[in-house]
Formats: structure tokens, C-alpha cells, sequence
């Protein structure tokens, strides 16, 4: 059977909605974020594209924690080819990290599951910022439904005007 170019668009859109949720389960000593920008239970505007179908969705905040965010490029547990300047992994969700933010360059393991092949695998931190991070519930610009995802930061949404 082929698929059509919007078949695919429509299949590969709905495999990334189902890998965006998570349990919302979140590392123990995450804490979480004093003054957020966007209080538990509000809602804001992605403005991030880290996937289909994100960028413009509406999102209830479901988390907002204080921590470090990296971007990565990971070498996936599964075999795959590796996962360049993935956004976003959170300092609580690195092997070891220690007390201090880590370096652009360092070379680490991942503890994070949001993303299959990453629990274990092998990363090198790409970049690294101090802010609140946000667990969120979104419905994509394409009609799936996403629970949970981790995570976005505060930068990458907007308020409601």
C-alpha cells in the first residue's frame, strides 16, 4: 500500500503527538519554580518548534520548576542515528550532574525517558540555561492530544493577549 505525501505528513504528526506525552512523573529533587511567568493551571501560547505541530498550540501549564535546561545531541539506547540539539533535558534529568550547571562539551548519560532511546544513552550537552521549566498539556495545531510534555522553557511561550 502507498501513502499519499499527506498520509505520511498526517502519520508522522501523530507518532510525534504520542511521543510528546509523558506520565508527568518528574525527578524527585526538582523544585519547583518560585515566581513562574506562567502559574500552574494558566495557559500560554507555544512558541517553540521543537516538533510538529507545537508551534501556536495552546498550552495548560501542568508543571513549573526552577532548574537548568540543555540542549543535547544524544545517541539513542535503540541503535538510531544520534539526536541532534535535542530541547529539552533538565540538569535533574542527567547521570551524576552534581550541584553545578554543566559545560557546553560535556560528555554525559541521560536518565530522562520523554523520548524512547534516551533513558541511558550517551549525550553531549550542546548548550545550557538557568530558568523555569514547563510541563505542559497541549492539543497540537493538527487535533492530538498531548499530555505531560517536558519541556519547554520559559522563553519559548507567550501569553494569551
Amino acid at each position: 500500500m502507498r501513502l499519499n505525501a499527506l498520509e505520511i505528513k498526517e502519520k508522522i504528526e501523530v507518532h510525534f503527538a504520542e511521543t510528546m506525552s509523558s506520565s508527568g512523573d518528574v525527578p524527585d529533587e526538582l523544585e519547583e519554580a518560585e515566581n513562574p511567568a506562567f502559574e500552574i493551571g494558566s495557559q500560554a501560547i507555544i512558541e517553540a518548534d521543537h516538533m510538529p505541530g507545537m508551534k501556536g498550540a495552546l498550552a495548560t501549564i501542568a508543571g513549573a520548576y526552577e532548574t537548568t535546561a540543555y540542549s543535547v545531541t544524544y545517541y539513542p539506547t535503540t541503535g538510531e542515528e544520534p539526536v541532534k540539539d535535542h530541547k529539552w533535558v533538565i540538569h535533574e534529568e542527567i547521570e551524576y550532574a552534581g550541584e553545578e550547571p554543566l559545560k557546553p562539551g560535556t560528555e554525559v548519560t541521560l536518565i530522562a525517558d520523554h523520548m524512547e532511546g534516551m533513558d541511558g544513552a550517551k549525550a553531549v550537552i550542546e548548550s545550557a540555561v538557568e530558568t523555569n521549566v514547563y510541563m505542559l498539556d497541549f492539543t497540537t495545531t493538527t487535533g492530538e492530544k498531548v499530555d505531560n510534555h517536558k519541556w519547554i522553557i520559559e522563553s519559548e511561550l507567550a501569553p494569551i493577549e
